[in-house]
C-alpha cells in the first residue's frame, strides 16, 4: 500500500542531501530581508483510518493565488505571491520599494484517493485538505476548489 509522500523525500540519497543542504546554505543569505523565494512551504500530513489530512503553511497568499491539482499519482499544490512594500516621503516620491514574488509548488505521491470528494478550505495562512480513501484503480486529473 502507498501512503503520501513528500516526492522530493521518496528518492532521496545521503549525498544527495548533503549536497542540497549546502546548496541552501550558499543561495540564502541570512542578510536578505525575504529570502529567495525558493524554499517549498511547510506540510503536515496524517492518516486516519478513512482520510488523509493535509495542512499547509501559506501566510499572506490568497486562495485565488493557490492552484490545487491530483494528476494521476500528484497531488500538487501551487502558490503564487507578489508582494510590493511601498514607502514614500511628503512630496508622495518613492524612496524605497521592496518586491517579493515567487511560485511555490508541492507534490505528493498519492494513490487510492478519491479524488472527487476531497475538500480544501484557507483559514488563517493555513490551507487545510481533507482527502478521503478509496478503493479502486481509476487514474484521472481533476482541480481542487478552496472554500
Amino acid at each position: 500500500m502507498f501512503d503520501l509522500i513528500p516526492f522530493r523525500k521518496r528518492n532521496e540519497d545521503p549525498f544527495g542531501h548533503m549536497l542540497k543542504s549546502f546548496n541552501d546554505m550558499v543561495e540564502n543569505s541570512f542578510l536578505s530581508p525575504f529570502g529567495t523565494g525558493s524554499q517549498p512551504f511547510r506540510t503536515d500530513i496524517r492518516e486516519e483510518e478513512d482520510k488523509y489530512s493535509v495542512e499547509a503553511e501559506l501566510p499572506g497568499i490568497a486562495k485565488e493565488d493557490i492552484d490545487i491539482q491530483v494528476q494521476g499519482n500528484e497531488l500538487i499544490i501551487r502558490a503564487k505571491r507578489n508582494d510590493v512594500v511601498e514607502q514614500k516621503d511628503d512630496s508622495n516620491r518613492i524612496i524605497r520599494q521592496e518586491r517579493r514574488s515567487g511560485e511555490f509548488i508541492r507534490r505528493f505521491y498519492v494513490d487510492h484517493i478519491d479524488e472527487e470528494h476531497i475538500k480544501a478550505r484557507l483559514e488563517e495562512g493555513v490551507l487545510k485538505l481533507e482527502i478521503p480513501k478509496r478503493l479502486g484503480d481509476d487514474q484521472s486529473r481533476r482541480r481542487i476548489q478552496i472554500d
